[in-house]
């Protein structure tokens, strides 16, 4: 009997279903015997892989780059791994496989890919929906509660904003109340004008599945730390 246990807030599931096999044949070939058979790992739970195996999954389940979503600018940076104070039951990785799964060029990549999709690329506050001349969506995935504070990279805690709306929510001009209500910060200099980017409806527009909406408790948090009521 094996148990992974993961940390909460570090999971990421891929952006893309990984098949058993392409049209480049099986994406674990390390399932192969000798005479180009399945053999019989195939059918254990827990088994070793290979790094070439491992960079295969690995670029089926996150692609580096998806058209249909904004640039970062992060993307152009070097990428920088994430800190982890302690590490239990590692045997014998590889330090560059580590990296790749823990950098935050991946992580980045990889939220900013499930928040669009989640809220079908369109800013939660405007309601558009729009993409450049090359199909690219203009909206971003913004953190709710920042990496920088704790905040994990789940669906929960992010949600997706033009570039305008952006700013103004990170800087604390604007916030979520807990039914998704739209919050002017009295410190606004145009306050008409920002009540004129937000839909009709004066709500969010978040996900109708329940488990993709933004949580409370990080609502919560920057109406607190970020929020200039």
């Amino acid at each position: 009997m094996f148990r992974a246990q993961i940390e909460p807030g570090s999971y990421l599931q891929f952006v893309d279903r990984v098949p058993f096999q392409d049209v480049d044949g099986l994406v674990e070939r390390g399932l192969l015997n000798d005479f180009g058979k399945i053999s019989g790992r195939a059918q254990a739970a827990v088994r070793p892989i290979s790094v070439a195996d491992f960079d295969r999954i690995l670029s089926r389940g996150i692609p580096d780059e998806d058209g249909a979503l904004p640039r970062s600018s992060d993307e152009d940076v070097s990428i920088s791994v994430l800190r982890e104070d302690r590490v239990d039951f590692i045997l014998g990785v590889d330090r560059a496989r580590e990296q790749r799964l823990t950098s935050r060029l991946v992580r980045d990549r990889v939220f900013r890919s499930l928040v669009v999709d989640a809220y079908d690329r369109r800013c939660a506050v405007t309601g558009l929906k729009l993409v450049n001349g090359g199909g690219r969506a203009e909206v971003e995935a913004a953190h709710i509660m920042p990496v920088a504070s704790g905040g994990p990279d789940k669906i929960t805690n992010g949600i997706a904003l033009s570039g305008t709306v952006h700013w103004m929510f990170d800087r604390g001009l604007i916030a979520l109340a807990d039914n998704f209500d739209v919050l002017i910060s009295r410190q606004v200099n145009d306050a008409e004008g920002v009540k004129s980017l937000i839909n009709p409806s004066g709500r969010a527009l978040v996900p109708r599945d329940r488990t993709l909406q933004p949580h409370p408790r990080y609502l919560a948090w920057h109406r607190e730390h970020c929020f200039k009521a």
